[in-house]
C-alpha cells in the first residue's frame, strides 16, 4: 500500500555511514542546536511572472473540471556516488508555478477541484528545518549547512502568490487520490508510483469495501495511463502560444546568446591554436551563459571542420583549424528556464572560401525562404517545405541528385534529404524543443498563431566520405538557426541582430579581432 507518512516525501540521506565523520555526540548536538540568531522572515513581493502563471493554471483548470491534477517538479538525479546533476524542475511545473532555477527538488503542485468549479492551487515542498534539527547539518541533500539558505513556506507563498504547504501534508492528497486524480507521470516516477498505488487502493475499496486487503493491489495499472497521457499532452499544448512575459524572456535569452557569440568570435585566435579548441569555444560560451543566465539551454555544439557534419556533436574535443568552418549551436537559458537556440557557421580564419560561401549562402537562402512563409494562418509544416524547395533545387543544380529537384520533392522520393535529414523548425520556449508532446494537428499540421515562437534552422551536411558530392564539398557542414516570433501581421526574427549573411559574418569577425 502507499506510504503516506511524512518520511515518504523526505529525500533520504545517502548511504555513506561507513565513511561519515559527522559528529553524533550529545555534547555536539546540544551545542550546534543553540546560539543562533533569530531568523526574520522577509516576505518578498510576488515575482513578475506570478500573474502569468496563475492565468496558465486557470486555462488548464478549465480543461479539467472536477479532476485533481498533480504536477511534480521532479527530484535530484545522481551523477556519481554522492554527487548530483544540477536540479532542473520539470518544464510544466515551472510553467505553472513561475518557479525556475530556484525551484525546490521534490516539490509538487496540486490543483484541487472546488465545489464551486475551478481549482485551488497548492504547492507542497520540503520546508526548511530548524537549527535544532540534525537535518540542518547532517543531510547534504537539503541541509542548509551544506547547500545554503532555503526559503520558508511563507516566503515561497509570497514570492509565487500561491498557496503553499509543507511536504508532509501531501499525504492528505494521496489519501484522497481516486480515479479523477491525474498526475504528470514523467516528472517524478517515484512519486507517480505512490499516486498509482493510491488510485488502486481507491478502486479496490470501491469493489471490496474499506477492509480491502493488500491482495487487491494485484490489479495491474497501465503504465501508459490514458488520462495521465492526456494531461501531459495538454500541458505541452498550453505552451504553444507564449504570453507577453514569455516573449520578453525569449528576447532577453536571445540577447544574452548574442553576447555569447561575440565572446566566442573575440576568442577565436586563442581557440584556433589549442589542441582541443572546440572545448575553448564551448567554455567561452558557457561562461556567458552562467554569467548572464542560469546555464546553457542544452549542450553547446562547437563543431569544427568535418565535425560540423555530425548533427549533435557535443564531444567538442577537436581542433579549430584556420581554413575550416566551425558550426556553433548554442543558447543561453535564463533563470526562468526560457532559452534561446541559435546556430551560426563561421570561417575560423575570418573569410569563407568560394565553396564554403556557396554552401553557406544556399543555407541562408533556404532559411529566408522558410521565414517568408512564417505568418499567422500558415501551416507549421509549410515552413519546412519552403526550405526544402531550396535545398532540393540547389543540390540538383550541383549535380548531386540522381533525379530532378521536382522529382526529389515528391513524397515517395526525398533524395535531397541525404544532405539535410533533420527538420527545419521546432517550437522553442521553456524547453529547447518545446511543446514536444502536442498532437500532430496542433504541431506539425498546426496553424501558426501570433505568440508562437520556433526556430528556423536549415542546413547542408556533406560527409567527408560522401562520394555523391564533389570532393571540394566533402567535410563541409553548415547550419543557420534563428528564433522566430509570429506576430499579428507576420513574423519577427528575434535573432536577426546576430550577423547572418556571409559578408556580415566576415565583417563581424574582422571587427571583433582588431
Amino acid at each position: 500500500m502507499a506510504d503516506t507518512t511524512a518520511s515518504a516525501f523526505t529525500p533520504a540521506a545517502r548511504s555513506n555511514e561507513n565513511r561519515s565523520t559527522t559528529p553524533g555526540s550529545s555534547g555536539f548536538k546540544s551545542f550546534i542546536g543553540s546560539g543562533w540568531a533569530e531568523r526574520t522572515d522577509v516576505l518578498p513581493p510576488a515575482r513578475e511572472q506570478a500573474p502569468f502563471a496563475a492565468a496558465r493554471r486557470a486555462r488548464l483548470s478549465a480543461q479539467y473540471p472536477g479532476q485533481r491534477l498533480i504536477i511534480p517538479a521532479g527530484r535530484l538525479k545522481q551523477r556519481s556516488n554522492d554527487t548530483d546533476y544540477a536540479f532542473r524542475a520539470h518544464s510544466a511545473f515551472a510553467h505553472l508555478t513561475g518557479w525556475g532555477s530556484d525551484s525546490e527538488p521534490g516539490a509538487v503542485l496540486v490543483l484541487e477541484p472546488t465545489a464551486a468549479g475551478g481549482h485551488d492551487a497548492t504547492l507542497y515542498f520540503r520546508e526548511r528545518a530548524g537549527r535544532d534539527s540534525d537535518e540542518f547539518y547532517a543531510n547534504p541533500d537539503i541541509g542548509e549547512f551544506w547547500i545554503g539558505p532555503r526559503p520558508s513556506i511563507a516566503q515561497v507563498a509570497s514570492d509565487l502568490a500561491l498557496g503553499v504547504r509543507g511536504i508532509a501534508d501531501l499525504a492528505d492528497v494521496l489519501r484522497c487520490a481516486d480515479s479523477a486524480t491525474l498526475v504528470l507521470r514523467e516528472a517524478d516516477p517515484t512519486f507517480t508510483e505512490r499516486v498509482d498505488e493510491a488510485r488502486l487502493r481507491f478502486a479496490a475499496e470501491r469493489v471490496l469495501g474499506s477492509n480491502a486487503s493488500d491482495s487487491a493491489f494485484s490489479i495491474e495499472i497501465n503504465a501508459e495511463h490514458e488520462p495521465d497521457g492526456a494531461l501531459a499532452r495538454d500541458l505541452s499544448e498550453l505552451r504553444l502560444v507564449k504570453d507577453a512575459w514569455e516573449i520578453e524572456q525569449m528576447r532577453v535569452a536571445v540577447a544574452a546568446t548574442a553576447r555569447g557569440f561575440d565572446d566566442v568570435i573575440a576568442d577565436l585566435p586563442r581557440s584556433s591554436v589549442h589542441a582541443r579548441g572546440e572545448r575553448l569555444v564551448e567554455g567561452v560560451f558557457n561562461t556567458r551563459a552562467r554569467s548572464d543566465g542560469n546555464t546553457v539551454g542544452y549542450d553547446t555544439i562547437a563543431a569544427s571542420g568535418p565535425h560540423a557534419c555530425i548533427l549533435h556533436w557535443t564531444r567538442n574535443d577537436g581542433v579549430v583549424a584556420p581554413g575550416d568552418l566551425i558550426l556553433i549551436d548554442a543558447g543561453v537559458e535564463l533563470d526562468s528556464y526560457y532559452t534561446a537556440d541559435i546556430t551560426r557557421t563561421l570561417p575560423v580564419n575570418g573569410v569563407y572560401s568560394e565553396v564554403q560561401r556557396l554552401v553557406y549562402e544556399t543555407v541562408r537562402e533556404a532559411a529566408d525562404a522558410a521565414f517568408s512563409v512564417a505568418r499567422p494562418g500558415a501551416v507549421f509544416r509549410d515552413v519546412h517545405a519552403a526550405a526544402m524547395n531550396v535545398i532540393a533545387r540547389r543540390t540538383a543544380e550541383w549535380g548531386m541528385l540522381p533525379v530532378t529537384a521536382e522529382e526529389a520533392l515528391q513524397p515517395e522520393n526525398g533524395q535531397h534529404r541525404r544532405y539535410m535529414v533533420h527538420g527545419t523548425s521546432h517550437h522553442l520556449g521553456i524547453d529547447v524543443h518545446d511543446c514536444a508532446q502536442a498532437r500532430r494537428d496542433m504541431y506539425m499540421d498546426g496553424v501558426l498563431e501570433p505568440g508562437m515562437v520556433f526556430t528556423i534552422e536549415p542546413g547542408l551536411y556533406f560527409q567527408p566520405d560522401d562520394l555523391t558530392v564533389p570532393a571540394a564539398f566533402r567535410g563541409i557542414g553548415v547550419r543557420i538557426e534563428d528564433d522566430i516570433l509570429v506576430t499579428e501581421t507576420g513574423a519577427e526574427n528575434l535573432s536577426a541582430a546576430i550577423p547572418r549573411t556571409a559578408s556580415e559574418v566576415e565583417a563581424w569577425i574582422a571587427a571583433a579581432q582588431r
